[in-house]
C-alpha cells in the first residue's frame, strides 16, 4: 500500500470513529415513574401495565433501550403512597405515569413540578387536580373513567338484572375526595327506581366484611361497588362476600367480573392505558402536560358474568345479553 493511500485510509477511520460515539452518547436514555395502588402480584393490574409498556415501544420507547421505568405498587395501602410516590420524585424521572385519584394526589404532592399522566380519574376539575378538561395548566393531564351520572346507570342494571332489589349499599373508599359526588349521583336515582341506598365506607378487608354482612341482614338487598384502588385491590374479598349472602352487586370495571362478579359497566381500562402512553410519548418528545387536554371516555363495555348470575339464581335479560361486551360463562 502507498503511504499517501495510507495516510488517507487512517485519516477517514479516525474522522469516522467520534462521529460515531457522538451518535450513541447523544441516544439519551429517558427515565419515567409507574406508581400502582394495588399489588404487583395482580395479574389483572399487571396486565395493564404491560399494556402501558408495549404502546410505549410501538411508539419508539423500550425499556432497556432508550427508556428506564421505576415500577412502584402501594398492595392496597393509602399509607404507603406518600412514601412511594416521595421515592419516584427523588428518582427526578422525565414523567410520571398513575393510575387514580388518592394516587395522584400523592405524586402531585411529592412532585409538583415534574410531568404527571393519569388514568382511572373521576373528577380531576373538583379536586383540583387540573384547572379544566380543556386547559388543565401546571403539569398534571390525563384520562378520566366515568361520569358521576353512571351512578344512575350502574342502579338500572341491577334493577333489571334482579328485579326485586329494593335495598342497595354503595361500598366506597371514604378517604377518596371523588367518592362523595359518586355516592350523591347514585342516592338521587335511587328513588325513581324504588331503591333505598345507602353508603357504606370501608378503609381494610375487615371494614368491608363487617359492612357487606350487615347489610345482608335483611332480605332484597344489593351492592354497588365504587371504584378507587383499595376497592379493587381487595375485589375477591367483596366479590368472595357478595357471593356468600347471594347480593347482586354491580362494578364499573371489567376485573370485577373477570374475578367473579356479577357484571360491570364502564370505561375500558386496556384503552385508558394505551392513551396513557401516547400522552407520556408526546411529553418525552417535548410537550407540555398544560397543553394536552385531559381525556374523557370514547367508550363504555358492559360485562356480564353469567355463571355468577346463575349460582345467585338470577336470568339475565336477552335485551341486556344483547348489549353486552362480553358475555363470561
Amino acid at each position: 500500500m502507498r503511504r499517501r493511500e495510507f495516510i488517507r485510509l487512517f485519516s477517514g477511520a479516525t474522522l469516522a470513529w467520534p462521529i460515531s460515539a457522538h451518535t450513541q452518547q447523544s441516544a439519551e436514555i429517558k427515565r419515567i415513574g409507574v406508581l400502582m395502588g394495588t399489588s404487583d402480584s395482580d395479574s389483572d393490574q399487571k396486565a395493564l401495565v404491560a399494556i402501558f409498556t408495549q404502546a410505549l415501544a410501538e411508539l419508539g420507547w423500550r425499556d432497556g433501550a432508550n427508556l428506564h421505568i421505576e415500577y412502584r405498587w402501594a398492595a392496597g395501602d393509602t399509607g404507603r403512597l406518600p412514601a412511594l410516590a416521595a421515592e419516584l420524585a427523588r428518582l427526578t424521572p422525565d414523567a410520571i405515569f398513575g393510575q387514580g385519584t388518592p394516587v395522584t394526589r400523592a405524586l402531585r404532592q411529592a412532585a409538583p413540578t415534574t410531568p404527571l399522566v393519569f388514568v382511572n380519574v373521576s373528577d380531576p376539575v373538583s379536586t383540583g387536580l387540573v384547572s379544566s378538561l380543556a386547559h388543565p395548566g401546571g403539569n398534571i393531564t390525563g384520562f378520566t373513567n366515568y361520569e358521576f351520572s353512571m351512578g344512575g346507570k350502574w342502579l338500572e342494571m341491577l334493577k333489571e338484572i334482579s328485579p326485586t332489589i329494593t335495598r342497595v349499599a354503595v361500598i366506597y373508599n371514604p378517604d377518596n375526595p371523588v367518592m362523595a359526588d359518586n355516592l350523591n349521583s347514585i342516592k338521587v336515582a335511587g328513588p325513581t327506581l324504588g331503591m333505598q341506598v345507602a353508603a357504606k365506607p370501608g378503609r381494610n378487608p375487615e371494614e368491608f366484611e363487617n359492612a357487606i354482612s350487615a347489610w345482608a341482614s335483611e332480605t332484597n338487598g344489593g351492592l354497588i361497588v365504587l371504584l378507587d384502588f383499595l376497592t379493587l385491590a381487595n375485589r375477591d374479598q367483596i366479590i368472595a362476600l357478595a357471593a356468600r349472602y347471594h347480593l347482586p352487586a354491580g362494578y364499573s370495571l371489567r376485573a370485577f367480573p373477570a374475578s367473579g362478579g356479577l357484571f360491570s359497566y364502564g370505561v375500558d381500562a386496556r384503552e385508558l392505558f394505551r392513551r396513557g402512553a401516547t400522552y407520556v410519548d408526546q411529553i418525552l418528545k417535548g410537550s407540555r402536560p398544560a397543553d394536552l387536554p385531559v381525556q374523557e371516555p370514547i367508550k363504555y363495555e358492559l360485562i356480564i358474568n353469567l355463571k355468577t348470575a346463575k349460582a345467585l339464581g338470577l336470568s339475565i335479560p336477552q335485551t341486556l345479553l344483547a348489549t353486552a361486551d362480553e358475555v363470561i360463562e
